[in-house]
């Protein structure tokens, strides 16, 4: 059955369905070795025993894509997207507290990017799904990045924060048949009700004066008041008509967002990475990115660099990116895969990986995300904008399961050295 709703979503409309490529790293990739803080070699992966050439698979490239269609990116279809507000897998038993905030300034992180990502061994990952939040606060990245050196913390404080949700084929919020992709599907349930400013988190708050509008904190109630809801907050009696079914007006509250500082939306589409292809013009065919601002870009980080090892890592990584310059995620899930990093100082150790908090298994490497998805989300280019080198996604190898909806797992964020003078 599992084989057959595979086969049945790459055939779909879209590539929303497509099971990620994963793949080992290459074998000159195997013998790096990594680099913690205090400068001890020390590889995540040298236990690994590395596949031949051919049992490889390519890595699987995350590109963006406007969605062909406005209920394309809908969480009934298990989407792969970017920006926006997340297609929550469960959307009832949502993250809450402060796994919603950022550690550091104490406000709701905005939504990054979800993929979609099951996993064939067990009956509980038929459908599962890994989400990014972030701080859009370069000072408090700046904080994280400091943070996640600690070792043997029970708590780190974040400002970026993973939420890994998994679901069997059976249950009760979607359908065990998979999706058709006309804009006919639609969930087995209503979800829960959203903040009406982010559109993201739980709203467990209401607006005292019209009883209508659900927040998710105090400051996104504050910030929409400010914003305009006090000019059109009306009492409860002149709200809705009543004659509206309840799980109708939830559905359509759902998908009302007051904030217009969300990140642009779009799905992610699923490429093969071709280990021969290269770019004529300097990898700049096809790219949405401007081959002047990529060599102005890759100018100033490389003056940026102190040493010689993280010049040779980043024209190392660039010149494998120029393939394919327009993609924003790498995904290669396997025991043996370790990110494609963009500098050799500031990778992490096996000690600096956490255990999994659920089960206290081993975390290993799953995705990354590149900064060339500012680009697309409009992120200005200057000293104080948020920027990275590189965002490495760490999960449970197991995928455990539990009692938790969204278990938190671990990113580790590289970036640039000499930041301050570091330009995207």
């Amino acid at each position: 059955m599992t084989e057959e709703f595979n086969a049945e979503r790459s055939r779909g409309s879209s590539n929303n369905f497509r099971t990620l490529q994963i793949t080992p790293l290459d074998e000159e990739d195997q013998e790096e070795a990594q680099i913690d803080n205090s400068g001890d070699v020390d590889s995540y992966d040298d236990d690994e025993e590395e596949e031949e050439d051919e049992d490889k698979e390519p890595v699987g490239l995350g590109v963006l894509e406007k969605p062909e269609y406005s209920w394309s990116l809908q969480r009934e279809l298990f989407p792969s997207k970017a920006g926006g507000t997340p297609a929550w897998l469960d959307p009832v038993n949502l993250p809450t507290g402060r796994s919603c905030l950022c550690d550091f300034c104490i406000k709701p992180l905005q939504f990054m990017l979800q993929v979609y990502a099951p996993l064939t061994e067990k009956d509980s990952t038929f459908h599962r799904t890994l989400f990014i939040f972030m701080c859009t606060s370069m000072s408090c990245l700046l904080k994280d990045q400091h943070e996640q050196w600690k070792r043997n913390q029970d708590k780190s404080s974040r400002s970026v924060k993973v939420f890994r949700c998994q679901l069997p084929r059976y249950n009760s919020f979607y359908s065990s048949e998979p999706p058709k992709n006309n804009g006919k599907d639609k969930p087995s349930s209503a979800g829960a009700v959203l903040c009406g400013w982010c559109g993201t988190w739980r709203g467990d708050k209401v607006c005292g004066s019209c009883r209508r509008v659900h927040y998710c904190s105090e400051n996104h109630q504050a910030v929409h008041w400010k914003s305009g809801h006090k000019r059109c907050c009306l009492p409860s009696s002149i709200s809705q008509d009543a004659s509206e079914p309840s799980n109708n007006r939830t559905l359509r509250k759902v998908q009302e967002v007051a904030s217009n500082g969300l990140w642009p939306e779009y799905e992610i589409a699923i490429t093969d990475e071709c280990e021969d292809k290269v770019s004529d013009d300097n990898g700049q065919v096809n790219s949405l990115i401007s081959s002047s601002r990529v060599d102005e870009s890759i100018e100033a980080l490389m003056d940026s660099f102190g040493g010689e090892d993280d010049k040779k890592s980043w024209a190392s990584f660039q010149e494998r990116i120029s393939r394919t310059p327009e993609q924003v995620l790498r995904y290669y899930r396997d025991a043996g895969a370790k990110p494609l990093w963009p500098t050799s100082s500031g990778q992490p150790s096996k000690a600096d990986i956490p255990k999994c908090t659920y089960c206290g298994g081993r975390r290993t490497f799953e995705f990354q995300v590149l900064p060339q998805i500012l680009y697309y989300f409009g992120v200005e280019n200057d000293a104080h904008s948020l920027d990275w080198a590189t965002i490495a996604v760490y999960t449970c190898e197991s995928s455990c399961d539990g009692n938790v909806a969204y278990k938190e797992e671990f990113a580790w964020v590289q970036i640039a050295s000499q930041y301050s003078t570091t330009q995207r």
